[in-house]
């Protein structure tokens, strides 16, 4: 059930005067149209970012998959257009709709937006908008689609708190359709005898008691609205629920068998080219280290896996579908995947003889990286990209990363005489306790590596210093603890760019006004939602791309919405002080954090008192 007329008008006065306009029109391999009168509920899953950033994303080919599995729903994408497309389609007043169908955003049940990255939260504003559905939650009624949010931004739900109905932490395979399907029929329940809703205010309060047996059947769905943050002196004091039929705390929604969870094995194939042009299979979910500064690790938990079997039979068919020739297998840690060894060996079995190649985005570097390059070289891959984090032994045992130089340099000993020609590294800095002697050795470690491809190959190898601004996320032990400042991270990269002496090696460090934003959208109570919209208002769009973003804007805008930038993200807060997220539980809990973060701060005085 194609809407043709809105189709046609975009078509004639809109998609020949846009960029790339392929990106607006569905119709790629492997999607699924479904006519709209056949099915019961309506799905639009979307991404607040690019179509070429959004089709790369493995978790839409996921949903996408599941719920269109059923007969009783579709689901269809939508992305956030890029500023020209946005003007045309204000400029004609029409809305933003799916790829599939060419439906409007408001035609549909449920959306159901995938927030990744906290500096597109603008993007957010900009599909709700264009899609022709008020932006405040509390100004809809049941005649408005249900607005649903998941991914790591949630982890913190507050800034965007405004803006959506429900709000769900943990996996989203069990907890969509459950949602989706209970909210269908509240609003069957609501529908009037001429099938319309009641409006106005009646109808807002209609809305409000069906969201909230939403958060009284379901551990793991938050619905903002009914929680109301109190303040003490700038920060968060409490968030007490504001009607008693909510649960006080939400839990995270789990999948206990992932292996059981079916693999997308006909994922969609994009016209344009993508940020990733292949195959993609999750092989683990979780991760067996607990890094203090790594929230996915603590929002990933527990560690669960898919068989070998599993995943080969689901890259073969993936394979088939689509004609791709790069596969890549998928986790934060791939290497510490238990059945690693022969899961590769099968895969280079099977896809060799195809010309498929494999790739391991996501390598630990331990004591069996020295053997790790003989197994995933090709005649294709010729770069090594590894995480070290810190490039010190002692603040690695205080990051609880407990890696090795030796080992390090070693496996890059044996990527060098397996074929490989460079070696990309990513590093932090602004780690708590960080001391000038761990920026030297970040400089160090890169300038060894190069040399040891001189060893090798009788030159020096390139290495990739790729240098990211410490953000101390939510749920992670490091939660209480402050950013640096911009001065600091300026002095940082200055300092670490002045100590490079081979030519080979390039230092690159993350744009510093761009992880200070991340800081406080990320760190935020529920008024940094007022500054989001400031900045929306004023035009900020994909700010994800360095070439859109405008820090000033967003300063002005945080500042005219009443922030208090310091107290928010760069000061501390004590042990027992209330967090902004601390109603959203993960694995483990509050209490496992608290513990760590102790550990950490006795392991810090003492590296102090070593210098």
């Amino acid at each position: 059930m194609i809407n043709h007329t809105l189709k046609r008008r975009l078509e004639s006065v809109v998609l020949p005067y846009v960029q790339m306009p392929a990106q607006y029109v569905g119709g790629e391999r492997n999607i699924v149209v479904k006519n709209h009168d056949e099915v019961t509920g309506r799905l639009a899953i979307g991404f607040p970012d690019a179509y070429t950033i959004g089709m790369s994303h493995h978790g839409l080919q996921v949903l996408y998959s599941l719920i269109n599995r059923r007969d009783d729903w579709c689901a269809e994408r939508v992305f956030t257009p890029w500023p020209d497309m946005e003007a045309k389609l204000r400029e004609y007043d029409l809305p933003l709709y799916t790829l599939e169908t060419f439906t409007p955003l408001s035609e549909f049940d449920v959306v159901g937006l995938s927030l990744q990255y906290e500096i597109s939260s603008p993007n957010v504003l900009t599909m709700i908008d264009l899609g022709g559905i008020p932006l405040e939650a509390e100004d809809r009624t049941m005649a408005d689609p249900l607005l649903l949010a998941g991914g790591p931004c949630c982890q913190n739900p507050e800034p965007m708190a405004d803006y959506f109905d429900v709000m769900v932490t943990g996996d989203g395979e069990p907890a969509l359709p459950v949602i989706c399907d209970a909210w269908l029929k509240l609003r069957q329940e609501a529908r009037l005898p001429d099938g319309s809703y009641t409006p106005g205010e009646a109808g807002r309060r209609e809305r409000e008691d069906a969201l909230a047996k939403i958060a009284a059947e379901f551990e793991f769905a938050y619905v903002p609205r009914f929680y109301t943050p109190e303040y003490v002196d700038g920060r968060v004091s409490a968030n007490p629920r504001n009607r008693d039929d909510v649960p006080e705390t939400i839990a995270p929604s789990v999948i206990s068998d992932l292996d059981g969870i079916p693999l997308p094995t006909a994922p969609i194939v994009p016209y344009v080219k993508c940020v990733h042009d292949r195959i993609a299979i999750e092989i683990m979910r979780g991760c067996p280290h607990l890094c203090r500064f790594c929230q996915s690790t603590v929002i990933k938990r527990p560690l669960r896996i898919r068989e070998v079997d599993t995943i080969v039979d689901a890259a073969l068919e993936s394979y088939r579908n689509t004609g791709y020739n790069e596969i890549s297998v998928l986790s934060l840690s791939s290497s510490d995947y238990p059945h690693f060894e022969p899961l590769i060996r099968r895969l280079h079995e099977v896809f060799r003889p195809l010309g498929v190649n494999i790739t391991v985005p996501s390598l630990r570097v331990n004591d069996q990286l020295r053997s790790l390059p003989e197994l995933i070289g090709s005649d294709r891959r010729r770069s090594l990209t590894l995480a070290p984090e810190v490039a010190r032994d002692d603040m690695r045992e205080q990051i609880r990363k407990k890696i090795k130089n030796s080992d390090l340099i070693e496996g890059c000993r044996a990527a060098f005489q397996n074929g490989f020609e460079s070696v990309k590294l990513y590093f932090m800095c602004g780690l708590p306790g960080e001391r000038q002697v761990d920026l030297d050795g970040i400089v160090d470690l890169a300038e060894a590596i190069a040399t040891v491809g001189k060893e090798v190959n009788g030159r020096n190898a390139r290495v990739t210093a790729s240098v990211s601004n410490f953000v101390p996320k939510a749920h992670t032990p490091y939660q209480w603890n402050g950013m640096q400042s911009r001065e600091y991270f300026a002095w940082a990269h200055k300092y670490l760019y002045s100590r490079r002496t081979i030519r080979s090696v390039n230092i690159k460090c993350h744009d510093i006004e761009t992880s200070l934003l991340e800081g406080v959208l990320s760190r935020g109570d529920r008024r940094t939602g007022k500054a989001i919209r400031l900045a929306w208002e004023r035009g900020a769009r994909m700010d994800g791309w360095t070439e859109h973003l405008d820090p000033e804007r967003w300063w002005t805008a945080i500042e005219d919405a009443g922030l208090d930038v310091q107290n928010l993200l760069h000061d501390k807060y004590e042990l027992m002080d209330k967090l902004p997220w601390d109603h959203v539980n993960v694995k483990f809990g509050r209490t496992y954090l608290e513990k760590e973060q102790t550990r950490a701060t006795i392991q810090l005085a003492d590296m102090a008192a070593a210098i």
